[in-house]
C-alpha cells in the first residue's frame, strides 16, 4: 500500500513567475535546500519529458545526498510531473499551478507512491519547509 501526500501552497505572484521558479534550474537551487544544513541543492534539472535529472547535496549518516528523478509531463505553465527517487524510496511529484482571486497563485502538490507514515511525515515537513524558501525566492 503506497500513501498520497496532497498539499496546496498559495503566493502572491504570477503563474508565469511561479512556473520559473519550479522549473529552472537555478532557481530551484534557491529553495530545494539540504534541510539539515540549509545548503542549496546542486541540480540539472530541465523541464523536458524524459530528461533525467539529480539533486545533489552533502551526503549525511542518514542519507547518500542524491535525488535521482526523470520529467514526466510538462503542461506550460499549468502542470509539472516528475519521478522524486531516494534510496528505496521512489515517488511520482506533481505541481498543479492555478490563479485564485487576490492575485494569488495557487500551487498544488501531489506525492504519490509513498511507503509508510515516517516517509510521509518526512515528505510534508521537507516540502512545507521548502514552501517558505519558495516564498523567498518569489518575493
Amino acid at each position: 500500500m503506497s500513501l498520497t501526500l496532497d498539499l496546496d501552497f498559495q503566493y502572491n505572484t504570477t503563474v508565469e513567475k511561479l512556473w520559473s521558479a519550479i522549473t529552472d534550474s537555478k532557481k530551484l537551487a534557491k529553495w530545494v535546500v539540504n534541510i539539515q544544513t540549509d545548503k542549496a541543492m546542486d541540480n540539472n534539472f530541465e523541464p523536458v519529458v524524459g530528461y533525467q535529472f539529480q539533486f545533489r547535496t552533502e551526503p549525511s549518516e542518514y542519507w547518500d545526498g542524491v535525488i535521482e528523478g526523470e520529467v514526466l509531463v510538462v503542461d506550460e505553465p499549468n502542470r509539472l510531473s516528475y519521478t522524486w527517487a531516494s534510496g528505496s524510496e521512489k515517488h511520482t511529484i506533481t505541481w498543479t499551478l492555478q490563479e485564485v482571486e487576490g492575485g494569488k497563485v495557487n500551487l498544488h502538490l501531489e506525492q504519490t507512491g509513498i511507503s509508510n507514515a515516517p516517509a510521509l511525515n518526512g515528505a510534508k515537513y521537507g516540502w512545507t519547509k521548502w514552501s517558505s524558501e519558495l516564498d523567498k525566492v518569489l518575493a
